[in-house]
């Protein structure tokens, strides 16, 4: 399968010159630090937020021995609602891949988390609104705001699919909250991306706008050392070290997408042609399951087949989806096998922790 340096635009297909600078948001996290290094090795230079340089300095270095000198900066935005900041964020940027947004898995009230999140989420649309240079945006959205997964039933996903499920399930004040599952952060991510539609809509702006709805993402980690195994990455450590097994089966069998490959779908989406507009897209790589993941690590290291953590296997999903543009994006940058597999996310996601504990 490809590897970094296999990203490939031509020239045709580009629309942003080499070296156009391109805005990333929460650039430490997991998504945003791969979105990060695939728009760096497609030839642009990359501004990254942060919500503290002296926590994150380590990102200057990992790019640079990645990609040279020169190509990558910090931003720093300890106060996401301060539009001033966001104006100078904004200076001299062709794009923007927005990734920073809330990840609290615990969400009690969904209605006034994505309130109070939208309000600094339209600053920074706006910021981009009022910085002529901008070109394209990328929002980056859930998977659950489409849908809650569920391997006993079949379902045919949409653009127009919206988890109003979950949102009417968070609010009913009759189910206790223990029984309501994620269905309170499944509503929140809901509740946040309608109001970013709503907010386009009205405001009609001239960049491109698109919102990425991600699945559960899986594969490398860049810098173990300093990002530690985060976000659903860290989940697949939970299977290799028998933890958190009771929340691993909650979880239904559902989609997965490789880390790499999401980098790759912001560099499509915010750098070649033809453009795409006013679409949600899907960043769904493939089915899996937790219990999948475990006898993926069993073939992998035969010698820990007893200390994998032992997932009830919950069956696979039967959900249809428009991953369509997703297979077309990575095409445009040459990786033309489509979605990388499962396995090979696993692997290398495994040796992301092997690398930390033999430091």
């Amino acid at each position: 399968m490809p590897t970094t340096a296999d990203i490939h635009i031509p020239p045709g297909l580009r629309t942003l010159p080499h070296s156009a600078l391109i805005l990333v948001t929460g650039a430490n996290g997991l998504i945003a630090s791969h979105a990060t290094d695939q728009l760096l090795a497609a030839g642009y230079r990359v501004r990254g937020t942060v919500r503290s340089i002296a926590r994150c300095a380590y990102l200057g270095p990992l790019f640079e021995a990645r990609h040279g000198p020169g190509r990558f900066e910090l931003g720093e935005i300890p106060d996401v609602t301060d539009a001033e900041v966001w104006d100078l964020a904004m200076y001299g940027v062709s794009a923007v891949a927005h990734v920073l947004g809330g990840t609290d898995l615990a969400v009690q009230d969904a209605d006034a988390a994505a309130e109070e999140e939208l309000k600094w989420q339209v600053t920074i649309l706006e910021a981009a609104k009022r910085a002529e240079g901008v070109k394209s945006v990328v929002f980056t959205s859930s998977a659950w705001a489409a849908w809650t997964p569920d391997a006993g039933k079949a379902a045919q996903l949409t653009e127009a699919s919206w988890n109003d499920e979950a949102v009417a399930l968070a609010r009913d004040k009759r189910v206790p909250a223990e029984k309501k599952g994620l269905a309170g952060f499944m509503a929140f991510k809901t509740l946040v991306e309608k109001g970013v539609w709503k907010w386009v809509e009205k405001n009609k702006p001239a960049f491109a706008f698109n919102t990425l709805l991600l699945d559960t993402v899986m594969g490398e980690c860049l810098d173990p050392a300093n990002q530690g195994i985060p976000s659903t990455a860290g989940m697949v450590r939970w299977v290799w070290e028998n933890s958190h097994v009771e929340l691993l089966n909650m979880m239904q069998p559902q989609w997965f997408v490789d880390c790499r490959d999401t980098g790759r779908l912001y560099v499509g989406l915010l750098a070649t042609t033809p453009k795409i507009d006013r679409q949600r897209v899907f960043g769904f790589g493939a089915r899996y399951s937790w219990f999948q993941v475990g006898e993926i690590m069993k073939g992998l290291y035969p010698e820990r087949a007893d200390q994998v953590a032992k997932v009830k296997d919950l069956r696979r999903d039967q959900t249809e989806v428009p991953n369509e543009v997703g297979v077309d994006l990575l095409a445009r940058l040459g990786q033309f096998e489509g979605w990388r597999s499962l396995e090979e996310s696993v692997k290398e996601n495994a040796e992301s922790w092997l690398k930390l504990e033999q430091k």
